[in-house]
């Protein structure tokens, strides 16, 4: 039967889980699952923020629910999924977004200890979610997963660009982006049998409130569109991977970073 672009992107019924969840890229994802009309479960190891975001996006009319959990805790997130199947019965869609850069010293004096922790919580968080998330997704032969990847997971950062107060990622940061991708690929591979996709999207450039204007400013000049990135430009990447207007789409990566990989 045909179905009309607005069904294919249609969420109704569905749930999906957000990591990272209380986070600006977090909170775009979780609105865009939302209008689709998800439901969406948020949680990172910051539970009061989680549910402080949750309790502001229920306000406005979507339906979220903030939780605790640590992804780089096998038990914790499989509670998390567990909670999540008690609910509701089903898990559509898992966003695997918690991560970030902990860096603070660079070749040739880099702490190795903060490459251990980047990889734990970039790669291993991920690994551990999507597989959780994959194995109640079998059962009903169907689901998304969600990567999050960076253009440092193929380019490499250009340190000259950076104002010497930024605290700019290094290369633990893309050696986790990297495998972050690559796993996303291992995914599909192993996931498709059951009919649940894996992507990955790889953001460019999408500055906080508390960056630097300066730097902002740089980022702007760097990409082709010439302007700043923002957490909704990833809103309809996100649409078509959660949705089956994507359910032809698995173990491909999606730069979204206004150009600024094409030079």
């Amino acid at each position: 039967m045909t179905r009309t672009v607005q069904e294919l992107f249609d969420l109704t019924g569905r749930t999906a889980i957000v990591t990272g969840g209380g986070t600006h890229l977090g909170t775009a994802f979780t609105e865009a699952l939302g209008d689709l009309g998800a439901k969406v479960y948020i949680a990172s190891r910051r539970t009061e923020l989680c549910e402080r975001v949750a309790s502001e996006l229920t306000r406005r009319g979507y339906d979220v629910t903030g939780l605790g959990c640590d992804v780089t805790d096998e038990t914790q997130v499989d509670a998390l999924v567990e909670r999540v199947m008690n609910d509701t019965g089903r898990l559509d869609i898992a966003i695997c977004n918690a991560g970030g850069s902990f860096t603070t010293s660079y070749p040739p004096d880099a702490d190795v200890d903060e490459f251990r922790r980047t990889l734990e919580v970039n790669l291993t968080g991920t690994y551990i979610t999507a597989q959780s998330a994959g194995r109640a997704m079998i059962p009903a032969r169907c689901g998304s997963i969600i990567t999050l990847g960076s253009i440092a997971a193929t380019l490499s950062i250009d340190p000259r660009i950076y104002n010497a107060n930024f605290n700019r990622s290094g290369p633990p940061y893309q050696a986790a982006k990297g495998g972050v991708l690559n796993l996303t690929r291992a995914f599909a591979g192993e996931f498709g049998k059951y009919g649940i996709t894996a992507n990955c999207i790889s953001p460019g450039q999408i500055p906080k409130d508390t960056t630097n204007p300066e730097q902002v400013e740089t980022f702007r000049k760097m990409n082709a569109l010439h302007r700043t990135g923002l957490s909704q430009d990833l809103k309809g990447t996100v649409a078509l991977l959660a949705s089956d207007a994507g359910s032809w789409i698995t173990g491909q990566e999606f730069r979204v970073d206004g150009g600024w990989s094409i030079w």
